[in-house]
C-alpha cells in the first residue's frame, strides 16, 4: 500500500468549476497559506475511457490520499456520470450485463468517491459552494461525516465573497 500524503479534490467540475479553481488559486498563491498536495497530479484517465476504467484511475489516486475534499453545489447529488448504464458496453439484452465482462455499478463518480473515502478512513472535508452548509445538497453518505464548511460569506457591504478562512480551517485542521 502507498503512503498516504495527498489530498483528493472531488466535485462537479462543470457546475462548481469556479469553486474548484478558487481552491487552486489559494493553493498556488504566495500570499495565502492554504497548502495541499493534489492527488490529481498523478495519473489521469482519458475522457474517452470507460466508466469502470475512470473509476479505477480515481481509486488509484484516492489510495495515496490522506484527505478527501468534496465541493458541493446545487447539482452534486443529481450527477449521474460514471454509471455503467451510460456506457456503450452496457446491455440489457438478454439480461443486464457489461458486454466486456466487467462488473456493473450504477454509482456515479461522486458516489463512488464518497463511498471509497469513507471505506478507506480518509479525513473528509465537505465544502459548500454557498454561504452556508446546505447539507440537503450533500451526498447522503457524507451528510453526517467529517468537517463541513461554506466556501463563501457576505462581506460588510452584503456582497458574496470567497471565505478563505473557513476553507483553510476546514482543510488544515
Amino acid at each position: 500500500m502507498a503512503y498516504r500524503t495527498k489530498t483528493y479534490i472531488a466535485g462537479d467540475w462543470t457546475g462548481d468549476k469556479s469553486a474548484i479553481e478558487q481552491l487552486y488559486k489559494w493553493k498556488d498563491s504566495k500570499y495565502w497559506s492554504l497548502s495541499f498536495v493534489d492527488a490529481h497530479d498523478l495519473q489521469q484517465a482519458k475522457d474517452s475511457s470507460l466508466n469502470c476504467t475512470i473509476k479505477k484511475s480515481l481509486g488509484t489516486r484516492m489510495d495515496v490520499s490522506k484527505a478527501f475534499v468534496l465541493i458541493v453545489g446545487d447539482n452534486t447529488t443529481s450527477l449521474r456520470a460514471g454509471r455503467c448504464s451510460y456506457c456503450i458496453y452496457y446491455s440489457t439484452s438478454p439480461y443486464t450485463r457489461c458486454t466486456l465482462g466487467y462488473g456493473l455499478s450504477e454509482k456515479s463518480y461522486i458516489e463512488y468517491e464518497c463511498d471509497k473515502a469513507i471505506r478507506d478512513g480518509l479525513k473528509i472535508v465537505v465544502l459548500y459552494n454557498k454561504t452556508y452548509n446546505a447539507k440537503s445538497l450533500c451526498p447522503a453518505a457524507l451528510r453526517d461525516v467529517g468537517t463541513h464548511a461554506p466556501m463563501k460569506k457576505r462581506d460588510a457591504s452584503g456582497n458574496v465573497v470567497w471565505d478563505y478562512e473557513s476553507v483553510r480551517k476546514a482543510i488544515m485542521d
